[in-house]
C-alpha cells in the first residue's frame, strides 16, 4: 500500500464512521507560545478538547504535518524522523474507549482496510499507579475483539500515558498498537514489553480523561475525549514490509540523489544518508512557513538541521552546498498535498543554499579551532560558546563532534555563558519542544485579537492586496507576516498604529458565529482560502452593525472587547522574502 493510499484509506474509513475531515494546521502554531512547532494533530484542537464546540461536530479526523526535535539524536535509526505526517481521529465528548478501540481494530484488521493478521499485532495498556487506576476496561475490549491475553501488556506512565503536553492540561492513559517486525510469526512469549526490538508501535489511542492542575493533582475532565495518532511513514513501512521508514517511496528518490552526489551506496552509510534526507525534508517544510535560519526559536532549529545535514554531506565527501537539490525533490514530490511548498519554492531553495554558504565559510576554521581547544581531551563551556557565537556551531554539533572524539564538555559552564548573552540554551529549547496546550491567558488573547486589528488596519492603509501569510504569538509579542511589495514608510507605520489604536479606543465587541464556509466568503470574511476549510467555520467579527472593523475566519481565542487591549506599538518591520513583509508588535505597558 502506497503512502498516498494509506492517507486516503484512513480518511475514508473515518468519514464512513461519521467523522468530519478537517484540514491540518500550519507547522507553526499561531496562538500557542508554549511550543515552537505543531508536534501532534491535537494542537489546533485544544480549545475543543477543553469543551468549546467545533464547527464540524464532535467526531473529527485529519492528516497533520508535524515537527519533533526531542528525538533528533535518534534520527538515523530505522524509525525516527524530524518531520512526519500524523493520521488522527478525535472524539470531542462523543464516543469512548470501547468504540475508539473497536474502530482501531476494524481499520487495522479488516480485509477492506489494512488487512493486518491479528497474530502480527500486540497491545499495551496502562498498568495504573497511585493516582490513576489500571486500565482493565481497555484490556477487556481488546480480548473480546480477539487479541489473546499474552499479546496484551500492562505498562507504566513512561509507555502508556499521554500528556499533558505542557505542565498542565488534558491528559490520560493510552492504549498502543504494535506490529511484529521479527522473523516469521511471533512466539507466545514475544510482546512489546519483553521483546521490544521485534515490535514497532503504529497507533496510539489516548483517553483524555483527566486535567492535570498546577499543584500536580489530577481532576476528571467534564468532557471526556479520544485523541489518536498513527504515524504515516512508520505504518507505511510496516505495510510495505520495509526494514525502515527510509525505504518507503517518500525517501527513495532522496537517497538516490544523495548516492549520485557522493558516490557511496545508501547501504554503506545509513546514518549519514538518513540524516541528510530527513533534515532536507524538515528544512523545506519549515522554510515554507516563512521561517529563516537564526539563533532563536524556530530559526535556531532550522539552522541546526541545515548545518547538521551539511556536515553529514561533508563526511560523505560532498563538496559545497547541495541540500537544496534534495529539498527540490521533496517539493516536487509533496506539492500536490502541501501546495505551500510550491508556492514558496524559491524562498525554500535560496534559504537553504544561503545558510549552507554561510556555514561553509566558517566550518573549516571552526573545525580547526575545535581541534586546538580540545587538545587535552576536554572542552570548556566558554570554548563551546565561542564555537557557537563566532563560528556558528550549534551547541549540539559541538557536542556531536566531542562525542565522536571522546571529548568531555563542561556543559554547565556553556549554559551559563549562553544565559549571560541572552541566547537560547538547549535546555530552554527542549522545554518548548515538549509541546503544550494553547496558553489562553489574557495576554495571548489580547495579542491574538490584535493580529485581526492589524490585518484590517494594514488593508485600510496599504490596500486590499494585503493578505496574511502567517503569524506567531508569544506571551511578549505578536509577529505578523503579510503580502506587500515595499518597505513601510514611517508615515504608513504611524497610520497603521493609529488605526489599530482607534479600534481599541472604540471598545468594539468581539463576537463569533459558526456559518458555512461559502457564506463566510460571501460576507467578506478574511481567511486562508488557499488552505482547505471544513464545511462549517467559525467567524470572528470585531465591531457591530454598520461599524465592522474586522471579520475573519479563525478558531480563537479572543478578548470580548477591544478596549481591554492596551496601547499597540509596532517595534519592527522587515522583509521576510520577495513580496512578504513582517511586523513585530507589542502592547506598551
Amino acid at each position: 500500500m502506497t503512502v498516498k493510499e494509506l492517507r486516503q484509506k484512513f480518511l475514508e474509513f473515518f468519514r464512513e464512521h461519521g467523522h468530519a475531515i478537517v484540514p491540518g494546521a500550519p507547522l507553526i502554531p499561531e496562538n500557542n507560545p508554549t511550543v515552537l512547532f505543531t508536534t501532534a494533530g491535537m494542537h489546533p484542537l485544544v480549545p475543543y478538547l477543553e469543551g468549546e464546540k467545533h464547527p464540524e461536530g464532535a467526531r473529527l479526523a485529519s492528516v497533520q504535518k508535524c515537527i519533533r526535535t526531542t528525538d533528533i539524536e535518534e534520527v538515523g535509526d530505522a524509525s525516527h524522523l524530524t518531520f512526519f505526517e500524523m493520521l488522527g481521529n478525535w472524539s470531542l465528548g462523543d464516543y469512548g474507549k470501547r468504540e475508539a478501540i473497536e474502530m482501531s481494530f476494524e481499520f487495522l484488521t479488516s480485509p477492506e482496510w489494512l488487512n493486518i493478521p491479528i497474530k502480527k499485532l500486540a497491545i499495551t495498556v496502562f498498568e495504573g499507579d497511585a493516582e490513576v487506576s489500571r486500565d482493565d476496561e481497555s484490556a477487556e475490549v481488546w480480548k473480546k475483539l480477539g487479541i489473546p491475553d499474552h499479546k496484551i501488556s500492562f505498562m507504566g506512565r513512561a509507555d502508556n500515558w499521554w500528556g499533558p503536553a505542557g505542565e498542565t492540561g488534558p491528559c490520560g492513559p493510552d492504549t498502543e498498537m504494535f506490529y511484529y517486525v521479527g522473523e516469521g510469526d511471533p512466539s507466545q512469549k514475544s510482546n512489546p514489553k519483553t521483546d521490544s526490538a521485534k515490535w514497532v508501535e503504529i497507533w496510539n489511542d489516548v483517553f483524555m480523561l483527566y486535567d492535570k492542575r498546577a499543584e500536580g493533582k489530577y481532576a476528571e475532565l467534564i468532557q471526556k475525549n479520544i485523541d489518536t495518532g498513527m504515524g504515516l511513514e512508520r505504518t507505511s513501512a510496516v505495510l510495505q514490509g520495509k526494514a525502515s521508514v527510509y525505504e518507503i517511496e517518500l525517501f527513495t528518490p532522496l537517497l538516490a540523489q544523495i548516492e549520485r552526489l557522493c558516490g557511496y551506496k545508501y547501504e554503506e552509510r545509513l546514518k549519514e544518508f538518513r540524516i541528510i534526507a530527513d533534515h532536507a525534508r524538515a528544512s523545506a517544510f519549515i522554510l515554507a512557513e516563512g521561517v529563516l535560519p537564526s539563533n532563536l526559536d524556530q530559526g535556531y532549529v532550522l539552522r541546526r538541521l541545515i548545518r547538521r545535514a551539511y556536515r553529514m554531506g561533508r563526511q560523505l565527501g560532498i563538496e559545497g552546498p547541495f541540500l537544496s537539490r534534495i529539498s527540490e525533490i521533496v517539493i516536487n514530490q509533496m506539492r500536490s498535498d502541501y501546495p505551500e511548498l510550491q508556492d514558496n519554492k524559491s524562498f525554500i531553495m535560496s534559504g537553504i543554499s544561503q545558510e549552507e554558504e554561510k556555514f561553509e565559510k566558517t566550518l573549516e576554521r571552526g573545525l580547526r579551532e575545535f581541534g586546538k581547544m580540545s587538545t587535552d581531551g576536554k572542552l570548556s563551556g566558554k570554548d563551546a560558546f565561542v564555537l557557537f557565537s563566532t563560528y556558528g556551531f550549534p551547541y549540539e554539533m559541538t557536542e556531536e563532534l566531542a562525542k565522536e572524539k571522546g571529548i568531555e564538555i563542561a556543559k554547565a559552564e556553556f549554559d551559563k555563558e549562553f544565559k549571560e548573552h541572552q541566547e537560547i540554551s538547549r535546555k530552554g529549547a527542549e522545554a518548548k519542544f515538549k509541546g503544550g496546550l494553547a496558553d489562553s491567558d489574557e495576554e495571548t488573547k489580547r495579542l491574538h485579537t490584535a493580529t485581526h486589528l492589524l490585518q484590517a488596519a494594514l488593508r485600510r492603509v496599504l490596500g486590499e492586496h494585503v493578505e496574511q501569510k502567517g503569524s506567531n504569538i508569544t506571551v511578549d509579542r505578536l509577529r505578523f507576516d503579510f503580502m506587500h511589495p515595499d518597505k513601510l514608510t514611517e508615515d504608513e507605520k504611524i497610520k497603521v498604529e493609529y488605526s489599530v489604536n482607534s479600534a481599541i479606543k472604540a471598545d468594539y465587541p468581539v463576537t463569533w458565529e459558526e456559518i458555512p464556509t461559502e457564506e463566510a466568503k460571501k460576507q467578506g470574511a478574511l481567511g486562508f482560502f488557499g488552505h482547505k476549510y471544513g464545511d462549517m467555520v467559525k467567524v470572528y467579527t470585531i465591531g457591530k452593525g454598520d461599524d465592522i472593523f474586522s471579520k475573519e475566519i479563525c478558531g480563537g481565542p479572543h478578548v470580548t472587547h477591544t478596549g481591554r487591549l492596551g496601547h499597540f506599538k509596532i517595534i519592527k518591520e522587515e522583509a521576510v522574502s520577495a513580496g512578504i513583509r513582517r511586523i513585530k508588535a507589542i502592547f506598551e505597558k
